[in-house]
């Protein structure tokens, strides 16, 4: 979709015109397959890096188009979010040292957008979802002024009519109501594509299906959104939540999400499987189109089948087909879109050799897999991988297997393979290939996150932790060792710069609140048992009404009749609040300017935190 200027679908003659169209690519397409125009050969391998930026802070900076701007480099192109950018490799032909010939170049690009990021302040961190995200960063405010993304929003805004539900549930819990599709520009990718032949096309489709679970559990690294421990992955989940247009998300509802795993295994031609989201999913944008794609076939040129294209780019299977046109001959693809971003570019070239190698090295019994496998056992391994990665258990061929077990003796051996196979030279095989092997047997990156996390939070709050676990990250991959030996992070581990202190770094947010019509004998036991000494007091919405204190309730004790009466009849309705981002020192001049011991912290009126004297 990036390469177009879209628009939103709204009259009947632009929806009338884009339908043609789609439907001519359609029949184009399936012309150029009987006619064997789709090359078969040389394949080629291609990436997508998304990354993100930060300040000195290691908080989220919002200046991707200036940065584009002094880049002043095709290969790079601009997300959905203000902080987030991406880099389109060159494709590049499959064979001898492909993959280090892609890394190297992935490199030099980083280079040098970090030469130019460095000159505003600005660091960049290759990760599936940053750590030090916060909710604020996820506004349209943060929205990257570019119009296919506001109509992208509108559209799928319109086709909801209601906001976004999102529910995930980990360790911790995270449950959300969001007015955008903004929630999609947490998620940040290592996007592979891999060009294959169009004669056993979609049985390979169906294989990189099969294969996905595995694979994506010893590559899980977005455990962490808004400082809850969530899924290994949390992207799968949060991406298909964020850009789901049905009116709600609930499983029972038997539309299928765009954001999707699939929900049967593919069969017939190729152009079925196109056929198949155009049926199901119905467009909303548009661009300008100028050519007919079947007379084009007939005169002896090759079509782009841009409308075709542009419904593909509004539909995400995790393993997405694509179709292009290189060197004036047409292609077709699988993009995988499963991989997140990072820790490194050493981790993401092996995850892709590992995956292309998978791809290739296929043994013949694994053929036409949709006739010995149920796909709904593909597809739970697939969500049990994003939950847990590398402690899943498979369900692999008719019986259950360890995620170690099987990347080790089966699928790593099937890599080399494949790469053998396809002429990839020994050297770069067994030394991307033992990135996968050092990492099954110490730990994957969502590993090291909720590892450190945890430790940080025995002596951190949680945004303090959030961003220490963020610079570290970076120290780390800046180093450029992948991350199976990293050293873990300890509980003593600080903040390594400068940040501006603010109400959120110390604030607790894990906090008893009281309603107001409790008695002021359960909020008195309350306040014994959990040894606290202010409570707030707020309605069923969170919306902050009052706060009462261990002083306040102390003179009840002794009198039995009155400590029965309503919390109403005692709290403090006139209070002072401070918000999550009120300076740390403008909130120690409130408490002493007020004589008070705590401040209720809020966020449109809600309760979110509360900072007591303790705090400080």
């Amino acid at each position: 979709m990036g390469d177009y200027n879209v628009a939103k679908l709204n009259t009947k003659k632009d929806r009338a015109n884009y339908i043609h169209h789609l439907l001519n690519d359609i029949k184009a397409l399936d012309m150029l397959i009987e006619k064997g125009l789709i090359e078969e050969g040389p394949l080629r391998i291609g990436a997508e890096q998304e990354f993100c930026l930060v300040n000195n802070e290691f908080l989220p900076e919002s200046k991707s188009l200036e940065l584009l701007k002094d880049i002043d480099d095709n290969h790079f192109t601009t997300e959905i979010s203000k902080y987030n950018l991406e880099i389109n490799l060159d494709p590049i032909e499959l064979g001898g040292d492909c993959f280090s010939k892609l890394h190297k170049q992935l490199e030099a690009l980083l280079d040098k957008a970090k030469k130019a990021a460095s000159k505003k302040g600005i660091k960049i961190i290759l990760t599936g979802i940053l750590p030090s995200l916060s909710i604020n960063n996820v506004d349209e405010q943060s929205m990257t002024d570019v119009a296919r993304y506001s109509a992208l929003n509108e559209a799928i805004k319109d086709s909801r009519r209601k906001s976004f539900d999102i529910h995930i549930k980990g360790v911790d819990e995270l449950n959300l109501l969001h007015d955008s599709v903004m929630l999609e520009g947490c998620n940040t990718s290592f996007q592979m594509h891999l060009q294959l032949s169009p004669k056993n096309f979609v049985d390979d489709y169906n294989w990189a299906q099969a294969i996905a679970g595995p694979l994506l559990s010893a590559c899980t690294n977005s455990p962490i959104l808004f400082g809850k421990e969530l899924w290994s992955e949390t992207r799968i989940a949060l991406f298909t939540q964020s850009i789901d247009t049905r009116v709600n998300s609930y499983l029972l509802n038997e539309k299928q999400s765009r954001v999707s795993f699939g929900n049967a295994w593919q069969t017939g031609t190729i152009t079925d499987i196109f056929k198949n989201n155009i049926s199901r999913f119905r467009s909303f944008l548009t661009t300008d189109f100028t050519r007919d794609s079947v007379e084009m076939i007939n005169n002896n040129e090759t079509p782009k089948l841009r409308a075709l294209q542009l419904h593909n780019g509004t539909v995400y299977p995790w393993n997405r087909v694509c179709y292009g046109v290189m060197n004036g001959k047409p292609s077709l693809r699988i993009e995988n879109r499963y991989m997140p971003s990072g820790p490194t570019t050493i981790d993401e070239i092996a995850n892709m050799m590992f995956w292309v190698g998978v791809m290739m090295g296929k043994p013949r019994k694994y053929n036409k897999i949709h006739e010995q496998w149920d796909f709904k056992d593909v597809k739970t391994n697939f969500f049990n991988a994003a939950r847990y990665g590398m402690a899943t258990q498979f369900y692999w061929n008719g019986k259950y297997i360890s995620s170690h077990e099987l990347i080790l003796n089966e699928l790593l051996p099937m890599a080399y393979k494949g790469l053998y196979r396809v002429g990839i030279t020994p050297k770069d095989a067994e030394y991307y290939l033992k990135v996968i092997k050092d990492r099954v047997g110490s730990f994957n990156s969502s590993e090291w996150m909720v590892r450190s996390y945890r430790s940080l939070l025995k002596s951190h709050k949680r945004y303090d932790a959030m961003q220490i676990l963020t610079s570290k990250m970076y120290e780390k991959q800046e180093k450029g060792y992948p991350v199976s030996v990293w050293g873990m992070l300890k509980h003593s581990d600080n903040l390594s710069f400068e940040a501006k202190r603010v109400v959120k770094h110390i604030m607790s947010s894990d906090i008893f609140s009281v309603d107001k019509k409790d008695s002021i004998s359960l909020v008195a036991s309350i306040m014994k048992w959990k040894g606290i000494h202010h409570m707030p007091v707020i309605n069923r919405d969170r919306v902050l009404e009052g706060l009462i204190s261990w002083k306040d309730v102390e003179a009840y004790l002794d009198q039995p009749k009155q400590k029965h009466h309503s919390v109403s009849k005692l709290m403090k309705t006139d209070i002072v609040t401070v918000t999550e981002y009120t300076p740390i020192e403008t909130a120690k001049k409130l408490m002493k300017d007020h004589a008070i011991g705590s401040l209720p912290v809020v966020k449109d009126g809600k309760l979110v935190g509360l900072m007591t004297s303790n705090d400080f």
